[in-house]
Formats: structure tokens, C-alpha cells, sequence
């Protein structure tokens, strides 16, 4: 079933249409830093694109988009994954990697493309949900771990199997062409938002890296290596880049015993 946004999971445990953000107060077209709640994190957009986080900073700043209860108007320069698909993307047939999606039009670096969208689940519906797969099935479940200046870590759970868009066809890449960005419109559940990572030319396929390294500190990525019980359930890497680490990347969260 086709659904551009989240839906609840099966499990019901997070409701990401939930709106728990209070609004800002901007009486103006556009909100400005400085000014706004929402961008009190600095500017998210800049031509509608992702402002790209300065090197110093050593990680990836939250992006806050303005939200329902925001006094701001639609045309405000921060409401842009809100707004949805906007692009003429196409699925097609791959050689070898099964469905993928590609661009029918040229995309600059730093847009957004698309979301990964789904059911949002809880951490024990996640993990059945794995555990019932065959080595046959493929798996769309994702984890995203947010980790925090405090130390812990917030960990999101996205099933577009059943219910999703077209970011469920999005092959992996160990050298992709977009990278993937939590972005919070109306509460702490993200929308998990896929950008432009250089400039992409009419007819490409697009990609990004699972693992999360690409784009990210390397520090921050904790990729474990599968057990030997587990390694007849890793799946080949078909990207043909340089950098190809060979299998798709794998997380053992998921897999741990009840």
C-alpha cells in the first residue's frame, strides 16, 4: 500500500502523525535564525537546499523543519521535506540487484529527494518482523540511531514492507549518491529525508550508503560484524563501485536472542 508519509505500526507503539511541537511565533513569510524557534540550531535551507554543516563541527546538526502550529506561512523557507516528492523519479529493473529507482530529471546537490517512509515501529515488532525473514526475503527494515551530545542514543525503526513509498526501492551503494538526513517536522519521531549528496544527472540511479557511514563521523557508525550463525544470512553487494565492501552492511541488533 502506497503511503508518501509514516503510518503507525502494527505494534502501535509510536504515532508519528502526533503533533507535539509547540510552533514559533514568526508573523513573517520566511522564518530567519535568530528569530524563530525552529532554527535555533541555525539556518536547515539555503535555496532549497541543505546547508551543509560546517567541518569544525564534527557532527550532524538536527534539522527542525516549522511545523502545524507554527504561525509562519506555507511559503516559509524552512518547510521543505514537509512538501513532499517533488521530483520525476522512475522504479525500474536492475541487472542484479532488483527493483531500483532512478532520477528522470537532474537533481543539485544538497536537494531533497525523497523520503524513506513507512511504518514506524517500536523495538520488539522491529525484531520480530526480522527474525521471521527467510535468507530469501528481502528486508526493508531500518534502523536510524541518533547519538546524542549526552551520550545515549535515539533509535528509530522504519517498515515500508507492507506500507511505504518509493524510497523502498532505493538500492545501496558503498559509494551512493545520496545520503540520509532525520529531519523533525511535528514531534521527535523524524522523517527519515534522503539528499543530494553531489549533482545527479538525468537517468542515474539513485542510492545511499545503509550503513550510515557516508556522511557521517566515522566514530558514530558501529557496524558489527554478523556471527558465524548469522554470516549465511549476509547479501551480496552488487554496486560496482571502487570501494565495494563486497556484502551489504549488516546490523545484529535485530537478531539478538528473545
Amino acid at each position: 500500500q502506497y503511503s508518501p508519509d509514516n503510518v503507525a505500526g502494527a505494534d502501535g507503539d509510536v504515532d508519528p502523525t502526533e503533533i507535539t511541537f509547540p510552533g514559533c511565533s514568526c508573523l513573517t513569510s520566511s522564518c530567519l535564525p535568530n528569530a524563530c524557534s525552529c532554527l535555533h540550531h541555525g539556518e536547515n535551507y539555503s535555496n532549497s537546499c541543505l546547508r551543509a554543516a560546517e567541518e569544525e563541527e564534527g557532527y550532524t546538526r538536527p534539522v527542525f523543519e516549522c511545523n502545524a502550529m507554527c504561525q509562519c506561512g506555507e511559503s516559509c523557507q524552512n518547510r521543505l521535506v514537509q512538501r513532499g516528492l517533488q521530483l520525476r523519479l522512475e522504479v525500474f529493473k536492475t541487472e542484479k540487484k532488483g527493483w531500483g529507482l532512478r532520477t528522470l530529471e537532474f537533481i543539485a546537490r544538497g536537494s531533497f529527494v525523497c523520503e524513506y517512509a513507512g511504518e514506524v515501529l517500536g523495538f520488539n515488532e522491529a525484531r520480530r518482523r526480522i527474525q521471521a525473514q527467510t535468507p530469501k526475503d528481502s528486508n526493508y527494515v531500518i534502523v536510524v540511531r541518533e547519538h546524542l551530545h549526552s551520550g545515549g542514543v535515539m533509535e528509530t525503526f522504519v517498515d515500508p514492507t507492507y506500507t511505504g513509498n518509493v524510497g523502498r526501492f532505493l538500492n545501496h551503494s558503498c559509494e551512493p549518491n545520496l545520503f540520509m538526513v532525520p529531519v523533525r517536522v511535528d514531534s521527535m519521531v523524524p522523517r527519515l529525508a534522503l539528499f543530494a549528496a553531489t549533482d545527479i544527472p538525468a537517468g542515474e540511479e539513485l542510492c545511499y550508503d545503509y550503513s550510515g557511514r557516508f556522511h557521517n563521523p566515522l566514530n558514530s557508525v558501529r557496524e558489527q560484524k554478523p556471527s558465524g550463525e548469522a554470516e549465511g544470512l549476509r547479501k551480496p553487494c552488487y554496486c560496482g563501485s571502487h570501494t565495494c565492501t563486497s556484502f551489504l552492511p549488516w546490523d545484529s541488533s535485530l537478531f539478538s536472542a528473545l
